[in-house]
């Protein structure tokens, strides 16, 4: 698209939208209106850190601030852009509201088979959290993450991981996002907390014609703060000016 368009960030699991300046300061010079907001439990959205009990709950809070930004904004082209979690949200988001969106990113989604989901398994929840080595092989971004106290760095709790597990269900069952929306997958082939692999079980379900993907070797989970995030962010820039 070449007229100015609206791009709606939604952040990953455990980590806050403060964290996508750089990434706001790139789209906004492609010519973006850029919004996102901290989903509850995160950040500095109201909710007990760390904790999701209704991932549908998250979709309509994204609906609200995607109409209140729509609403200030003149009806600019919403292109909705999810990481990990944010992706998850996204994803449903594209199935509840499919007329809301001109376009949708997924870097690094959370869908189809989540190796986290195991941990349900055990009558006790083990104190698993994020590794930040496993997010970027960037140190100083790690550091970064490691660092800051509004990332939730406790361990994933029952209700998180049940909330997970109902709606990547519900995503599976619910229709494919069908061939009229253009859709762009990025995910690092050395991503351990969202395996390539596992996700695309997810993805091939709800995947159109006009998705693309791209796979970035070696890259880790947190693809817009890993050591290649200029070419990830390139491809997206490339995407959205071809839809």
């Amino acid at each position: 698209m070449d007229e100015p368009w609206l791009a709606v960030l939604s952040h990953d699991y455990a980590e806050h939208i403060g964290r996508y300046q750089q990434v706001s300061m790139a789209l906004m010079a492609a010519g973006a209106v850029v919004v996102g907001h901290d989903h509850t439990g995160h950040g500095q959205a109201a909710g007990e850190p760390g904790l999701v009990t209704d991932i549908e709950d998250l979709v309509t809070a994204q609906h609200a601030v995607i109409e209140r930004a729509s609403d200030d904004h003149s009806g600019l082209p919403v292109v909705l852009i999810g990481v990990g979690m944010g992706g998850t949200v996204a994803a449903r988001y594209a199935q509840r509201y499919p007329d809301r969106l001109a376009a949708l990113v997924l870097a690094a989604p959370i869908l189809g088979v989540w190796p986290m989901l195991d941990l349900l398994a055990d009558n006790e929840i083990p104190e698993v959290s994020i590794d930040p080595a496993a997010l970027s092989r960037d140190q100083a971004a790690c550091a970064d993450y490691t660092e800051d106290p509004l990332v939730w760095h406790g361990p994933f709790r029952r209700a998180t991981l049940e909330a997970f597990d109902k709606c990547l269900r519900t995503i599976d069952f619910d229709h494919p996002l069908g061939d009229e929306l253009p859709g762009l997958w990025l995910h690092g082939d050395a991503d351990a907390l969202v395996p390539e692999a596992d996700a695309r079980t997810g993805m091939d379900r709800i995947r159109g014609l006009r998705f693309e993907e791209h796979h970035y070797p070696g890259a880790r989970h947190d693809l817009f703060h890993e050591t290649n995030a200029a070419e990830v962010l390139a491809d997206l820039l490339s995407f959205v000016r071809r839809t």
